[in-house]
């Protein structure tokens, strides 16, 4: 196999109009970058001293040797080297307009000119205004927002309100789902982050998803699979007790967990049902909100109005921590006049609302919502399914806008993955290495590669990313049985 020389493919310009006639980006030059003997000596003493005193999340620290990163600018990152490479992952598919946005620094820049911090009890003009936009875009009476300092806080936070709302306990949450690293958030987590830190004491009951590559249903069409996890569902409400359960937990579009869309229907039916039981239904858009699908919400795809909607990555591109909950009126009445027994010393932190407010115009003055829409559409989706139909090792593709899982087999027909449940496997690395060899840093988990670029990712940086992944899939249909 010849991989692509990075150098080369990405020596083309980045500011090429899209198919629509637009250029995103904002002019950045995105070119080639040459560092000094001295930068890269930088990044190394950065290196040693990461491995000497930096606790890493989710590693066994003695083994892991982290990528250094010297710098970062719209779709681009240069890595400890000076190797160029295109982001593919949007690092934590949180960097939804790219990196160092100009207009998102110098919003950051002049607030922290103006106003760095300020008590969460004050009023700040930046998450007055903050509040505004994510309201403005948000469906139903979703009119009022609790801001965090990330995903897993705002899951928190979301089910404190719905316990204390209804005064029960119990919440139901999907397995194959992520919801944050904290206690309570990671044990409403159902994948295998969860397993070393549930003691079952958080009051989290799982039931399957509707995932219809891998049905736990046996249903062979989407209409069944829709039909039958509701039925599971209804059945878990009955089981638990509905008097017993708060709220229902559900990433629209589950993200690290594997972008397996819900199917038609099951949404709404999950609506129904939270409706009926009075139940409150937390739609957690933590990765898939803020254009990642093509919407500003992930639920607007569908129409569906949850009680609750957990926010944060996408939000301000991650320049600075920010996360919160979007609350319907319903639930605020709550707590009009009754205290609310919980806050945070950076709740609305000015400049990560500075930073969420410049982002939120930025996608708005540069189409970046429709972009990620048009890229999925006539990009994205078209060549990963016919990449499917000449890789064997392809056994499902799916997704939506700049937000996309390849699923890796080593048998179509017995649906094996590449990698194990849970962990990875030297057959997945061989991939991954290939991809950052051709020149993009990709985002897998399992057996999957996820195509989760910035919404602005010009066309020609799209095309070559899927090129990339195109070479490399070529060593994963080595392992096909």
């Amino acid at each position: 196999m010849t991989l692509i020389n990075a150098n080369e493919e990405l020596n083309h310009e980045v500011n090429e109009s899209n198919s629509d006639g637009s250029k995103h980006d904002a002019d950045l030059d995105h070119g080639e970058r040459a560092f000094t003997a001295d930068q890269v000596r930088v990044g190394q003493r950065a290196h040693d001293l990461d491995r000497a005193h930096v606790f890493h999340s989710w590693q066994a620290q003695g083994p892991f040797d982290p990528m250094t990163i010297l710098a970062a600018e719209g779709p681009y990152i240069w890595d400890g080297e000076g190797q160029k490479l295109l982001d593919m992952s949007s690092q934590l598919v949180n960097t939804n307009i790219g990196h160092q946005h100009p207009k998102v620094v110098a919003a950051i820049q002049e607030q922290a000119a103006k106003l760095c911090t300020i008590a969460p009890q004050h009023v700040n003009d930046a998450r007055s205004e903050a509040a505004r936009l994510i309201t403005d875009r948000a469906p139903g009476d979703l009119d009022h927002v609790f801001f965090t300092n990330g995903g897993a806080d705002a899951n928190e936070h979301a089910i404190r309100m719905a316990r204390l709302h209804t005064g029960r306990t119990k919440v139901l949450s999907a397995y194959r789902s992520y919801h944050g690293g904290t206690q309570l958030a990671v044990n409403a987590t159902g994948d295998p982050r969860r397993f070393a830190s549930d003691y079952s004491a958080e009051g989290i009951v799982h039931f399957m998803p509707a995932y219809q590559y891998r049905s736990y249903f046996g249903a062979t069409t989407e209409a069944e699979e829709t039909q039958r996890a509701l039925q599971h569902l209804e059945d878990m409400i009955t089981l638990e007790g509905p008097s017993n359960i708060a709220a229902l937990i559900l990433e629209t579009v589950p993200g690290t967990a594997g972008i397996y869309g819900p199917p038609a229907g099951y949404l709404e039916g999950v609506r129904e049902l939270t409706t009926r039981y009075g139940i409150i239904y937390i739609a957690d858009e933590v990765m898939a909100g803020f254009g990642r699908t093509g919407r500003w919400f992930a639920v607007d795809h569908w129409d569906v109005t949850p009680d609750l909607i957990t926010f944060a990555k996408g939000v301000n591109s991650g320049y600075v921590p920010l996360g919160g909950v979007v609350i319907s009126d319903a639930i605020f009445e709550t707590f009009r006049d009754r205290v609310y027994p919980g806050g945070l010393t950076y709740s609305g932190h000015p400049l990560a609302c500075a930073a969420a407010v410049a982002t939120i115009n930025a996608m708005d003055d540069e189409g970046m919502i429709g972009n990620a829409e048009r890229l999925g559409r006539d990009i994205i989706g078209p060549a990963l399914h016919e990449m499917a139909q000449r890789h064997p090792s392809i056994g499902d593709v799916r997704g939506m806008g700049c937000f996309w899982a390849v699923e890796l087999v080593k048998d179509r027909t017995t649906r094996e993955p590449l990698a194990a449940y849970g962990g990875s496997s030297p057959e997945m690395n061989r991939v991954i290495a290939a991809m950052k060899s051709g020149g993009v840093l990709p985002f897998a988990n399992f057996n999957r590669i996820h195509v989760v670029p910035p919404l602005n990712t010009p066309d020609a940086d799209v095309r070559f990313g899927l090129k990339v992944l195109d070479e490399a899939l070529s060593i994963a249909d080595e392992y096909v049985i």
